[in-house]
Protein backbone atom coordinates (compact mmCIF):
# COMPACT_ATOMS: atom_id res chain seq x y z
CA UNK A 1 0.00 0.00 0.00
CA UNK A 2 1.32 3.45 -0.88
CA UNK A 3 1.63 5.71 2.16
CA UNK A 4 0.31 9.22 2.12
CA UNK A 5 2.94 11.88 2.42
CA UNK A 6 3.26 14.30 5.32
CA UNK A 7 2.60 17.19 2.99
CA UNK A 8 -0.82 15.78 2.17
CA UNK A 9 -1.64 15.37 5.83
CA UNK A 10 -0.86 19.03 6.44
CA UNK A 11 -3.91 19.79 4.30
CA UNK A 12 -6.13 17.37 6.18
CA UNK A 13 -5.98 18.26 9.85
CA UNK A 14 -9.55 17.20 10.44
CA UNK A 15 -11.01 15.12 13.20
CA UNK A 16 -14.58 14.15 12.58
CA UNK A 17 -16.84 14.07 15.60
CA UNK A 18 -20.21 12.42 15.71
CA UNK A 19 -21.68 12.01 12.25
CA UNK A 20 -25.25 12.45 13.37
CA UNK A 21 -27.09 15.01 15.42
CA UNK A 22 -27.15 14.30 19.12
CA UNK A 23 -30.41 12.92 20.40
CA UNK A 24 -31.82 12.12 16.96
CA UNK A 25 -32.76 8.84 15.31
CA UNK A 26 -29.82 9.33 12.98
CA UNK A 27 -27.37 8.34 15.67
CA UNK A 28 -25.53 5.11 14.81
CA UNK A 29 -26.32 2.13 17.00
CA UNK A 30 -22.71 1.38 17.85
CA UNK A 31 -19.22 2.21 16.69
CA UNK A 32 -15.76 0.73 16.44
CA UNK A 33 -12.52 2.61 15.84
CA UNK A 34 -9.27 1.54 14.27
CA UNK A 35 -6.68 3.88 15.81
CA UNK A 36 -3.36 4.51 14.10
CA UNK A 37 -0.13 6.19 15.04
CA UNK A 38 0.81 9.56 13.59
CA UNK A 39 2.44 9.48 10.17
CA UNK A 40 6.21 9.98 10.38
CA UNK A 41 7.52 13.44 9.65
CA UNK A 42 8.69 13.98 6.10
CA UNK A 43 12.41 14.23 5.62
CA UNK A 44 14.27 16.78 3.59
CA UNK A 45 14.56 20.54 3.48
CA UNK A 46 11.50 22.43 4.69
CA UNK A 47 9.69 19.32 5.89
CA UNK A 48 7.26 19.71 8.76
CA UNK A 49 8.38 18.30 12.07
CA UNK A 50 5.20 16.27 12.43
CA UNK A 51 2.06 15.48 10.48
CA UNK A 52 -1.56 16.06 11.40
CA UNK A 53 -4.10 13.30 11.84
CA UNK A 54 -7.54 12.56 10.43
CA UNK A 55 -10.49 10.36 11.32
CA UNK A 56 -12.26 8.60 8.46
CA UNK A 57 -15.84 7.72 9.37
CA UNK A 58 -17.60 4.82 7.65
CA UNK A 59 -21.25 3.83 8.03
CA UNK A 60 -22.24 0.21 7.42
CA UNK A 61 -24.72 -2.33 8.74
CA UNK A 62 -23.76 -4.50 11.69
CA UNK A 63 -22.16 -7.42 9.83
CA UNK A 64 -20.20 -5.21 7.44
CA UNK A 65 -19.11 -2.84 10.21
CA UNK A 66 -17.72 -5.70 12.26
CA UNK A 67 -15.82 -7.06 9.24
CA UNK A 68 -14.50 -3.71 7.96
CA UNK A 69 -12.95 -2.64 11.26
CA UNK A 70 -10.04 -5.13 11.36
CA UNK A 71 -9.58 -5.03 7.59
CA UNK A 72 -9.03 -1.28 7.71
CA UNK A 73 -6.51 -1.44 10.58
CA UNK A 74 -3.33 -1.95 8.55
CA UNK A 75 -4.32 0.70 6.01
CA UNK A 76 -5.06 3.15 8.80
CA UNK A 77 -1.68 2.50 10.41
CA UNK A 78 0.19 2.89 7.15
CA UNK A 79 -1.54 6.16 6.43
CA UNK A 80 -1.34 7.65 9.91
CA UNK A 81 -5.09 8.05 10.32
CA UNK A 82 -7.96 6.64 12.34
CA UNK A 83 -10.74 4.69 10.67
CA UNK A 84 -13.95 4.74 12.68
CA UNK A 85 -16.58 2.26 11.52
CA UNK A 86 -20.07 2.92 12.85
CA UNK A 87 -22.82 0.31 12.76
CA UNK A 88 -26.19 1.64 11.61
CA UNK A 89 -28.91 -0.78 12.63
CA UNK A 90 -31.78 0.45 10.44
CA UNK A 91 -32.67 2.89 7.66
CA UNK A 92 -29.05 3.59 6.80
CA UNK A 93 -29.83 5.27 3.47
CA UNK A 94 -32.48 7.57 4.94
CA UNK A 95 -30.17 8.49 7.81
CA UNK A 96 -27.30 9.08 5.39
CA UNK A 97 -29.39 11.44 3.25
CA UNK A 98 -30.58 13.29 6.34
CA UNK A 99 -27.01 13.66 7.62
CA UNK A 100 -25.89 14.82 4.17
CA UNK A 101 -28.59 17.49 4.03
CA UNK A 102 -27.52 18.64 7.49
CA UNK A 103 -23.90 18.84 6.34
CA UNK A 104 -22.54 16.21 8.71
CA UNK A 105 -22.52 12.84 6.92
CA UNK A 106 -19.91 10.10 7.37
CA UNK A 107 -17.09 10.09 4.83
CA UNK A 108 -18.12 6.73 3.37
CA UNK A 109 -21.35 4.74 3.37
CA UNK A 110 -21.67 1.06 2.46
CA UNK A 111 -24.85 -0.20 0.80
CA UNK A 112 -26.45 -1.83 -2.24
CA UNK A 113 -26.22 -0.19 -5.66
CA UNK A 114 -29.92 0.38 -6.27
CA UNK A 115 -29.85 3.59 -4.19
CA UNK A 116 -27.22 5.26 -6.37
CA UNK A 117 -29.69 7.18 -8.54
CA UNK A 118 -31.46 8.52 -5.49
CA UNK A 119 -28.21 9.49 -3.77
CA UNK A 120 -26.91 11.22 -6.90
CA UNK A 121 -30.21 13.05 -7.31
CA UNK A 122 -29.85 14.26 -3.71
CA UNK A 123 -26.20 15.31 -4.29
CA UNK A 124 -25.17 12.93 -1.51
CA UNK A 125 -22.32 11.01 -3.19
CA UNK A 126 -19.43 11.80 -5.54
CA UNK A 127 -18.14 9.84 -8.54
CA UNK A 128 -15.15 7.65 -7.75
CA UNK A 129 -11.91 9.26 -8.85
CA UNK A 130 -9.38 7.10 -10.68
CA UNK A 131 -11.44 3.91 -10.54
CA UNK A 132 -9.79 1.07 -12.49
CA UNK A 133 -12.33 -1.58 -13.56
CA UNK A 134 -9.67 -4.15 -14.47
CA UNK A 135 -10.03 -7.23 -12.31
CA UNK A 136 -13.64 -6.57 -11.34
CA UNK A 137 -16.66 -8.61 -12.38
CA UNK A 138 -18.20 -6.53 -15.22
CA UNK A 139 -21.63 -6.93 -13.58
CA UNK A 140 -20.27 -5.31 -10.44
CA UNK A 141 -18.94 -2.35 -12.39
CA UNK A 142 -22.22 -2.01 -14.27
CA UNK A 143 -24.11 -1.96 -10.99
CA UNK A 144 -21.95 0.88 -9.68
CA UNK A 145 -22.35 2.93 -12.88
CA UNK A 146 -25.00 5.62 -13.19
CA UNK A 147 -25.34 8.15 -16.02
CA UNK A 148 -22.00 7.05 -17.40
CA UNK A 149 -20.02 7.53 -14.17
CA UNK A 150 -18.88 5.07 -11.50
CA UNK A 151 -20.23 6.12 -8.11
CA UNK A 152 -19.05 3.27 -5.92
CA UNK A 153 -16.34 0.66 -5.52
CA UNK A 154 -18.05 -2.75 -5.43
CA UNK A 155 -17.22 -5.51 -2.98
CA UNK A 156 -19.89 -8.14 -3.70
CA UNK A 157 -22.40 -9.37 -6.25
CA UNK A 158 -25.51 -11.27 -5.21
CA UNK A 159 -28.73 -12.81 -6.44
CA UNK A 160 -31.37 -15.22 -5.30
CA UNK A 161 -31.67 -18.84 -6.42
CA UNK A 162 -33.65 -21.98 -5.66
CA UNK A 163 -32.32 -23.76 -2.58
CA UNK A 164 -33.53 -27.34 -2.29
CA UNK A 165 -33.60 -29.90 0.52
CA UNK A 166 -31.99 -32.83 -1.28
CA UNK A 167 -33.44 -35.40 1.14
CA UNK A 168 -36.96 -34.30 0.21
CA UNK A 169 -36.34 -33.49 -3.45
CA UNK A 170 -33.43 -35.40 -4.95
CA UNK A 171 -33.44 -33.57 -8.29
CA UNK A 172 -33.97 -29.95 -9.21
CA UNK A 173 -37.38 -29.21 -10.77
CA UNK A 174 -37.15 -28.28 -14.44
CA UNK A 175 -40.15 -25.94 -14.35
CA UNK A 176 -42.20 -24.01 -11.80
CA UNK A 177 -45.03 -26.42 -12.51
CA UNK A 178 -42.76 -29.36 -11.62
CA UNK A 179 -41.77 -27.63 -8.37
CA UNK A 180 -45.39 -27.19 -7.37
CA UNK A 181 -46.22 -30.78 -8.20
CA UNK A 182 -43.37 -32.10 -6.06
CA UNK A 183 -44.30 -29.76 -3.22
CA UNK A 184 -47.97 -30.77 -3.30
CA UNK A 185 -47.03 -34.46 -3.22
CA UNK A 186 -44.78 -33.91 -0.22
CA UNK A 187 -47.69 -32.23 1.57
CA UNK A 188 -49.95 -35.17 0.69
CA UNK A 189 -47.32 -37.52 2.07
CA UNK A 190 -47.23 -35.38 5.26
CA UNK A 191 -43.52 -34.71 4.87
CA UNK A 192 -43.85 -30.90 4.67
CA UNK A 193 -46.44 -28.20 5.38
CA UNK A 194 -45.68 -25.85 2.47
CA UNK A 195 -44.93 -26.21 -1.24
CA UNK A 196 -42.21 -23.56 -1.14
CA UNK A 197 -40.87 -20.68 0.90
CA UNK A 198 -40.80 -17.55 -1.24
CA UNK A 199 -41.36 -14.53 0.96
CA UNK A 200 -44.41 -12.41 0.13
CA UNK A 201 -45.76 -11.00 3.38
CA UNK A 202 -48.69 -8.63 3.79
CA UNK A 203 -47.04 -5.89 1.70
CA UNK A 204 -45.52 -8.07 -1.03
CA UNK A 205 -41.88 -8.49 -1.94
CA UNK A 206 -41.11 -7.40 -5.53
CA UNK A 207 -37.44 -8.38 -5.24
CA UNK A 208 -38.16 -12.04 -4.51
CA UNK A 209 -41.14 -12.42 -6.86
CA UNK A 210 -39.40 -10.67 -9.78
CA UNK A 211 -37.94 -13.81 -11.47
CA UNK A 212 -41.30 -15.59 -11.28
CA UNK A 213 -43.18 -12.54 -12.55
CA UNK A 214 -40.79 -12.00 -15.47
CA UNK A 215 -40.73 -15.69 -16.40
CA UNK A 216 -44.48 -15.31 -16.83
CA UNK A 217 -43.93 -12.36 -19.18
CA UNK A 218 -44.21 -9.47 -16.74
CA UNK A 219 -42.01 -6.39 -16.46
CA UNK A 220 -41.74 -3.12 -14.56
CA UNK A 221 -40.45 -0.79 -17.30
CA UNK A 222 -39.93 -0.75 -21.03
CA UNK A 223 -36.37 -0.37 -22.30
CA UNK A 224 -34.69 2.69 -23.73
CA UNK A 225 -32.57 2.70 -26.88
CA UNK A 226 -29.53 1.80 -24.76
CA UNK A 227 -31.29 -1.20 -23.25
CA UNK A 228 -31.74 0.45 -19.85
CA UNK A 229 -35.07 0.69 -17.99
CA UNK A 230 -37.09 3.64 -19.26
CA UNK A 231 -38.97 5.36 -16.39
CA UNK A 232 -41.27 6.98 -18.92
CA UNK A 233 -42.62 3.58 -19.96
CA UNK A 234 -44.24 1.79 -17.01
CA UNK A 235 -45.31 -1.71 -18.08
CA UNK A 236 -46.73 -3.11 -14.85
CA UNK A 237 -50.24 -3.05 -16.39
CA UNK A 238 -49.27 -4.24 -19.87
CA UNK A 239 -51.14 -7.29 -21.25
CA UNK A 240 -48.01 -9.37 -20.72
CA UNK A 241 -47.71 -8.26 -17.09
CA UNK A 242 -51.37 -8.95 -16.40
CA UNK A 243 -50.92 -12.44 -17.87
CA UNK A 244 -47.96 -12.90 -15.51
CA UNK A 245 -50.14 -11.65 -12.68
CA UNK A 246 -52.63 -14.39 -13.48
CA UNK A 247 -49.85 -16.95 -13.08
CA UNK A 248 -49.09 -15.52 -9.64
CA UNK A 249 -52.80 -15.78 -8.83
CA UNK A 250 -52.74 -19.44 -9.89
CA UNK A 251 -49.84 -20.04 -7.50
CA UNK A 252 -51.52 -18.08 -4.72
CA UNK A 253 -53.86 -18.82 -1.85
CA UNK A 254 -56.84 -19.52 -4.15
CA UNK A 255 -54.68 -21.61 -6.47
CA UNK A 256 -52.00 -24.15 -5.60
CA UNK A 257 -50.94 -22.35 -2.41
CA UNK A 258 -47.29 -22.20 -3.46
CA UNK A 259 -47.33 -18.47 -2.67
CA UNK A 260 -48.70 -17.27 0.66
CA UNK A 261 -48.87 -13.91 2.40
CA UNK A 262 -48.13 -15.72 5.66
CA UNK A 263 -44.62 -16.46 4.38
CA UNK A 264 -42.44 -13.38 4.83
CA UNK A 265 -38.88 -12.28 5.54
CA UNK A 266 -39.13 -13.53 9.12
CA UNK A 267 -40.17 -17.14 8.54
CA UNK A 268 -39.17 -18.08 4.97
CA UNK A 269 -35.71 -19.35 5.93
CA UNK A 270 -36.90 -21.01 9.18
CA UNK A 271 -39.54 -22.92 7.21
CA UNK A 272 -36.74 -24.42 5.15
CA UNK A 273 -34.29 -25.04 7.98
CA UNK A 274 -37.16 -26.56 10.00
CA UNK A 275 -37.85 -29.00 7.15
CA UNK A 276 -41.36 -27.64 6.62
CA UNK A 277 -40.73 -27.19 2.90
CA UNK A 278 -38.35 -28.65 0.35
CA UNK A 279 -37.86 -25.40 -1.58
CA UNK A 280 -36.59 -21.97 -0.59
CA UNK A 281 -36.09 -18.98 -2.87
CA UNK A 282 -33.39 -16.89 -1.23
CA UNK A 283 -29.85 -15.59 -1.50
CA UNK A 284 -26.41 -16.25 0.00
CA UNK A 285 -27.45 -14.57 3.25
CA UNK A 286 -29.51 -17.69 4.06
CA UNK A 287 -26.64 -20.16 3.76
CA UNK A 288 -25.20 -19.82 7.27
CA UNK A 289 -28.57 -20.64 8.86
CA UNK A 290 -29.03 -23.60 6.52
CA UNK A 291 -25.59 -24.97 7.33
CA UNK A 292 -26.26 -24.61 11.07
CA UNK A 293 -29.54 -26.49 10.69
CA UNK A 294 -27.85 -29.51 9.12
CA UNK A 295 -30.38 -29.67 6.27
CA UNK A 296 -28.72 -31.18 3.18
CA UNK A 297 -29.12 -28.71 0.32
CA UNK A 298 -28.26 -27.77 -3.21
CA UNK A 299 -28.49 -24.48 -5.11
CA UNK A 300 -29.85 -24.24 -8.65
CA UNK A 301 -31.47 -21.60 -10.88
CA UNK A 302 -35.07 -20.66 -10.14
CA UNK A 303 -37.14 -22.76 -12.56
CA UNK A 304 -39.19 -20.99 -15.24
CA UNK A 305 -42.79 -21.60 -16.16
CA UNK A 306 -43.14 -24.35 -18.74
CA UNK A 307 -44.28 -21.83 -21.35
CA UNK A 308 -42.23 -18.93 -20.00
CA UNK A 309 -38.80 -17.38 -20.32
CA UNK A 310 -35.86 -17.90 -17.98
CA UNK A 311 -36.59 -16.89 -14.38
CA UNK A 312 -33.69 -14.46 -14.19
CA UNK A 313 -33.39 -12.71 -10.81
CA UNK A 314 -32.38 -9.19 -9.98
CA UNK A 315 -28.63 -8.93 -9.56
CA UNK A 316 -27.51 -6.74 -6.71
CA UNK A 317 -24.11 -5.13 -6.17
CA UNK A 318 -22.87 -3.83 -2.83
CA UNK A 319 -20.25 -1.12 -2.61
CA UNK A 320 -18.53 1.78 -0.87
CA UNK A 321 -19.65 5.35 -1.66
CA UNK A 322 -17.88 8.64 -0.95
CA UNK A 323 -20.07 11.32 0.64
CA UNK A 324 -20.25 14.57 -1.32
CA UNK A 325 -20.36 16.59 1.89
CA UNK A 326 -17.89 14.47 3.84
CA UNK A 327 -15.07 16.25 5.65
CA UNK A 328 -12.32 13.94 4.37
CA UNK A 329 -13.22 13.40 0.72
CA UNK A 330 -9.66 12.92 -0.53
CA UNK A 331 -8.91 10.39 2.18
CA UNK A 332 -12.21 8.64 1.48
CA UNK A 333 -11.41 8.40 -2.23
CA UNK A 334 -8.05 6.84 -1.39
CA UNK A 335 -9.60 4.31 0.99
CA UNK A 336 -12.15 3.07 -1.54
CA UNK A 337 -9.70 2.91 -4.46
CA UNK A 338 -6.64 1.60 -2.59
CA UNK A 339 -8.06 -0.84 -0.05
CA UNK A 340 -11.51 -2.01 -1.17
CA UNK A 341 -10.27 -3.59 -4.47
CA UNK A 342 -7.67 -5.76 -2.71
CA UNK A 343 -8.22 -9.50 -2.54
CA UNK A 344 -7.66 -9.51 1.22
CA UNK A 345 -10.37 -6.90 1.78
CA UNK A 346 -12.84 -8.57 -0.57
CA UNK A 347 -12.36 -12.03 0.95
CA UNK A 348 -12.56 -10.53 4.43
CA UNK A 349 -16.02 -9.17 3.72
CA UNK A 350 -16.96 -12.48 2.11
CA UNK A 351 -16.02 -14.22 5.37
CA UNK A 352 -18.51 -12.02 7.23
CA UNK A 353 -21.28 -13.20 4.90
CA UNK A 354 -20.76 -15.42 1.85
CA UNK A 355 -21.73 -13.04 -0.94
CA UNK A 356 -19.78 -13.41 -4.18
CA UNK A 357 -16.78 -11.01 -4.21
CA UNK A 358 -16.70 -8.31 -6.90
CA UNK A 359 -13.02 -8.86 -7.68
CA UNK A 360 -12.49 -11.95 -9.83
CA UNK A 361 -9.22 -12.95 -8.11
CA UNK A 362 -11.10 -13.00 -4.81
CA UNK A 363 -13.84 -15.15 -6.40
CA UNK A 364 -11.19 -17.61 -7.56
CA UNK A 365 -9.83 -17.79 -4.03
CA UNK A 366 -13.10 -18.35 -2.19
CA UNK A 367 -14.74 -20.72 -4.66
CA UNK A 368 -11.94 -23.20 -4.06
CA UNK A 369 -13.54 -23.93 -0.70
CA UNK A 370 -17.12 -22.73 -1.34
CA UNK A 371 -19.00 -24.58 -4.09
CA UNK A 372 -21.99 -22.28 -3.56
CA UNK A 373 -20.21 -19.36 -5.23
CA UNK A 374 -20.40 -20.77 -8.80
CA UNK A 375 -23.89 -22.13 -8.11
CA UNK A 376 -25.29 -18.71 -7.24
CA UNK A 377 -23.44 -17.30 -10.26
CA UNK A 378 -25.11 -19.90 -12.49
CA UNK A 379 -28.48 -18.89 -11.05
CA UNK A 380 -27.80 -15.30 -12.13
CA UNK A 381 -27.78 -16.22 -15.82
CA UNK A 382 -30.68 -14.42 -17.50
CA UNK A 383 -30.95 -11.97 -14.63
CA UNK A 384 -30.70 -8.19 -14.81
CA UNK A 385 -28.93 -5.59 -12.74
CA UNK A 386 -31.41 -4.17 -10.24
CA UNK A 387 -32.29 -0.74 -11.71
CA UNK A 388 -30.62 2.15 -9.89
CA UNK A 389 -32.82 4.81 -11.48
CA UNK A 390 -34.71 6.97 -8.95
CA UNK A 391 -38.01 5.87 -10.52
CA UNK A 392 -37.41 2.35 -9.22
CA UNK A 393 -38.12 3.68 -5.75
CA UNK A 394 -41.72 4.28 -6.85
CA UNK A 395 -42.16 0.62 -7.85
CA UNK A 396 -41.53 -1.26 -4.61
CA UNK A 397 -44.54 -0.11 -2.60
CA UNK A 398 -47.34 -0.15 -5.22
CA UNK A 399 -46.18 -3.33 -6.91
CA UNK A 400 -45.71 -5.05 -3.57
CA UNK A 401 -49.28 -4.17 -2.57
CA UNK A 402 -50.54 -5.55 -5.89
CA UNK A 403 -48.49 -8.73 -5.51
CA UNK A 404 -49.81 -9.42 -2.01
CA UNK A 405 -53.37 -8.74 -3.16
CA UNK A 406 -53.06 -11.11 -6.13
CA UNK A 407 -51.51 -13.85 -3.98
CA UNK A 408 -54.44 -13.36 -1.60
CA UNK A 409 -56.97 -13.80 -4.40
CA UNK A 410 -57.54 -10.33 -5.87
CA UNK A 411 -58.14 -9.82 -9.59
CA UNK A 412 -54.71 -9.39 -11.30
CA UNK A 413 -56.00 -6.82 -13.79
CA UNK A 414 -57.47 -4.60 -11.08
CA UNK A 415 -54.44 -4.91 -8.79
CA UNK A 416 -51.80 -4.28 -11.45
CA UNK A 417 -53.73 -1.42 -13.06
CA UNK A 418 -53.91 0.33 -9.68
CA UNK A 419 -50.21 -0.33 -9.09
CA UNK A 420 -49.21 1.10 -12.47
CA UNK A 421 -51.28 4.23 -11.84
CA UNK A 422 -49.59 4.77 -8.45
CA UNK A 423 -46.15 4.19 -9.96
CA UNK A 424 -46.70 6.71 -12.74
CA UNK A 425 -48.03 9.30 -10.29
CA UNK A 426 -45.10 8.68 -7.98
CA UNK A 427 -42.60 9.18 -10.80
CA UNK A 428 -44.27 12.47 -11.74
Amino acid sequence: MIKRTSALFMTMVFVIGACSSAGTSNAPSSGASTPASQAPAASGSGAAASAGSATLVIWADEKRAKAITPLAAAWATENGVTVKVESIATDIVTKFKTASQAGNPPDIVVWAHDVIGDLVQNSAIDPIQGFVPTGFDPLAVKGMTFAGQVYGVPYSVENIALIRNTDLAATAPATMEDLQAVGKQLITDKKVTDIMALQVGQKGDPYHIYPVFTSGGGSFFGLSGTGDPDPKVVTVDSPQSIAAGQKLYNMGEKGTGALKRSIDDKNAIPLFTGKKTAFLVSGPWSVSDIVKSGVPYDITPIPPFADGTAAGPFIGVNGFYVASKGKNKTLAQEFVTQLVPTVNFQTGLYAAEPRRPAVTAAVDQVKATDPNIPKFAAAAVGGVILPAIPAMGQVWGPFGVAEAAIVGGADPTVALTAAAKAIREGIK
